[in-house]
């Protein structure tokens, strides 16, 4: 009976064990980093707002690879960058991105999430980014940085973009 007691108990711990990591930065600060959670808190609504309104001020950006300043900056740096103004660190690569978080389905998305393309043709390789900045029934419009014209806004139901879709996360 203890053994099953103790069992129990154990198995209440770590169900409900969802701690946030923190990392240390230069500047002394600490920061977050995201954790899983099925859909974000009355909290953390303001906090998306803010990611998303930072990103947008880099509309017209020039695409820069593995920059994340507004003289230049890629996808995944645009990501970093936005939710970084949150101290909610992330991974730099866009390959590492499309492991963390949790994986949703499109259907699903929010304002905050991410979604992941494979552009190259004849590729399923994630190689792409970008933040949900809107959403209502039917359409989800993202904000990301492209080679060609910098960083924009894209409608999903575009077809190069519906094409290219391979998955979406949230990391908060």
């Amino acid at each position: 009976m203890k053994k099953i007691i103790l069992l129990l108990i154990l198995c209440v711990c770590f169900t409900n064990c969802k701690s946030a990591k923190s990392v240390a930065t230069k500047k002394g600060r600490t920061t977050k980093t995201a954790t899983k959670k099925s859909t974000p808190s009355k909290a953390s609504s303001k906090t998306i707002e803010n990611i998303i309104d930072y990103a947008k001020t880099f509309k017209g950006t020039r695409y820069k690879y593995g920059g994340i300043t507004k003289r230049g900056i890629d996808c995944s740096g645009l990501v970093v960058t936005a939710f970084s103004k949150e101290d909610i660190a992330l991974p730099r690569t866009t390959g590492d991105l499309s492991k963390r978080g949790e994986w949703i389905d499109v259907k699903e998305v929010q304002e905050g999430d991410l979604l992941f393309f494979a552009t190259k043709k004849n590729s399923r390789k994630i190689n792409h980014v970008g933040i949900v900045a809107k959403v209502r029934p039917g359409y989800v419009e993202f904000i990301h940085s492209t080679t060609s014209k910098g960083v924009i806004t894209s409608r999903l139901s575009e077809r190069y973009w519906y094409q290219a879709y391979v998955q979406a996360r949230r990391m908060m």
